[in-house]
């Protein structure tokens, strides 16, 4: 999801306008057209282009076959650059791709930023391959899936609170959308150290999440696996989402412990 943004305040400047530009594009929208990037960011359709031109000059943005405007590879790759995550997903990727070779199902690794859970690596599954992917870089609710609701299980009570305060999103019929519900789940995935979203955020779907932690009780990152509901079997999803998870975290607080011992 995009950063809301206030369009009266927004001062005017060229930075200004190129961020409020880059932030019209969300789950969604993924391809826009030129007239609808102005209407969405407020700014003259001519001024609208000429940055945009520019920006696709750098790569920041790409043009489709159909003339849309969509992410260009050179934005994302800035992005993957973000400290938080770089070092994460070097470490996860190995664990991640043995999750993925051993039990077949796409495999997924998440962080909270603020109230959204936020896809920093997968690995899908061949089945899933033909179904729009979550891609890297995507944003959810936090209420709305596995890893979502991990870490917003183990959030500070703060974060917690606001979530349960606003409204939340019903993404299919199966989607928890009553606080009271919401937080008993939370409590028993502390409980017991996983969350499984069924149908949740896709109606064919069933995902097994568990927390990755490197010290402290707040998780730095949660992975889940998923697959079809007819092809789960939750006991053994259980058994190896939380053996990685595991895993994982050890190898995080070893690195973490390595980094203190060299400085």
């Amino acid at each position: 999801m995009a950063i809301t943004v206030d369009l009266s305040e927004v001062p005017r400047g060229m930075i200004d306008r190129v961020l409020v530009i880059l932030n019209t594009f969300d789950r969604g929208r993924e391809h826009q057209r030129l007239t609808d990037i102005s209407r969405r960011c407020g700014l003259p359709l001519a001024t609208t282009y000429r940055i945009l031109q520019r920006l696709t000059v750098w790569g920041m943005l790409e043009r489709t076959h159909d003339g849309d405007y969509q992410i260009g590879l050179r934005l994302w790759e800035l992005g993957s650059l973000a400290p938080r995550s770089m070092e994460l997903q070097h470490l996860a990727r190995p664990y991640l791709h043995d999750l993925h070779a051993v039990t077949g199902y796409t495999v997924h690794l998440g962080i909270r930023e603020g109230d959204e859970m936020v896809s920093v690596e997968r690995f899908t599954a061949p089945t899933q391959r033909r179904r729009r992917p979550l891609l890297v870089g995507r944003r959810n609710r936090l209420h709305t899936t596995a890893i979502g609701q991990v870490l917003l299980a183990y959030a500070p009570d703060d974060v917690r609170d606001r979530v349960l305060e606003e409204p939340l999103e019903q993404v299919t019929p199966y989607t928890c959308v009553d606080p009271r519900q919401l937080l008993r789940t939370l409590e028993r995935i502390r409980e017991q150290g996983y969350a499984i979203s069924d149908r949740q955020i896709n109606l064919t779907q069933i995902s097994v999440a568990a927390p990755v932690f490197t010290s402290g009780l707040i998780p730095i990152a949660a992975l889940s696996v998923t697959t079809d509901r007819g092809r789960a079997s939750t006991p053994s999803m259980k058994q190896a989402v939380r053996v990685t998870a595991a895993g994982l975290s050890r190898a995080l607080r070893e690195t973490a412990g390595q980094s203190i011992s060299a400085s």
